[in-house]
């Protein structure tokens, strides 16, 4: 079963599911209302390094930057209308290689195409074991308003053995990249 978080909620991953070292974050969403045009909701991740700070473009993961922290993070792709089930914006990581100057790893959403979340219901983010398929944590993301992102959620080390936490921030913003969020993503950590 897994760990349903609220806002400012934390989980274990190391006693959730003891020996987890490929995590697969699932972005989801269906569209309520909407002007004729695509919906598109963009899942990114930011690299942090010791200090809380984004060194360049190559530590921020998104569609058009697929990989990073040298290998360990895999963006699989963009999903242009949040059509279908399940996940429609998954990124990959493996804990076990993120290089150990990387203390946190923070996910995001925003809408590329401006549209606000008032438009949008049934959003959540989720962390599964990709080994197993095993869902171990679950975010519904907060529903409805005029923001255009949110900082959704964060993994982080929570020890120096090699212990993972995450932790659902659940932070309106606004911005339709990445470059617009950092203002938000600073205020949350």
């Amino acid at each position: 079963m897994p760990v349903s978080l609220s806002k400012g909620g934390n989980v274990s991953l190391s006693k959730e599911a003891p020996g987890l070292t490929n995590i697969v974050i699932g972005l989801g969403w269906d569209t309520r209302s909407t002007d004729g045009s695509d919906f598109d909701l963009d899942a990114s991740m930011f690299v942090l390094k010791e200090d809380n700070k984004v060194r360049s473009d190559s530590d921020f993961i998104f569609y058009n930057n697929k990989t990073g922290a040298d290998g360990a993070v895999e963006h699989l792709g963009d999903n242009l209308t949040g059509e279908g089930e399940g996940d429609d914006e998954q990124i990959k990581v493996d804990l076990s290689r993120v290089p150990r100057n990387v203390e946190t790893l923070v996910f995001v959403v925003n809408s590329f195409t401006g549209q606000d979340f008032g438009r949008i219901e049934n959003a959540f983010c989720r962390l599964v074991d990709e080994t197993t398929g095993a869902e171990i944590a679950r975010y519904n993301l907060s529903g409805g308003g005029s923001h255009t992102a949110q900082v959704m959620a964060k993994v982080y080390r929570s020890s120096a053995e090699g212990g993972w936490d995450m932790s659902a921030i659940g932070e309106n913003a606004s911005g339709r990249t990445f470059r617009d969020l950092m203002p938000a993503i600073t205020a949350s950590l």
